[in-house]
């Protein structure tokens, strides 16, 4: 991983919210999970997962389908 790319995961992980959805979807493994789904475990509204799944995914941390 390059330095870039290595501090652009590092920034994404480093919010309690966003980093809690990534372990989750890591637990879960690659059959993933629904938005709606993460927002319900994790609590937390889904606007606000929305974001957070942007920017884990602007990381190249997750990937939707």
């Amino acid at each position: 991983m390059k330095s870039k790319q290595a501090i652009c995961a590092l920034s994404a992980l480093a919010h309690d919210g966003r980093f809690a959805a990534f372990r989750l979807l890591v637990k879960v493994g690659p059959d993933g999970m629904a938005a709606g789904e993460i927002a319900h475990r994790l609590k937390m509204p889904p606007s606000s997962l929305s974001t957070n799944l942007m920017l884990l995914s602007n990381a190249a941390l997750v990937t939707s389908r």
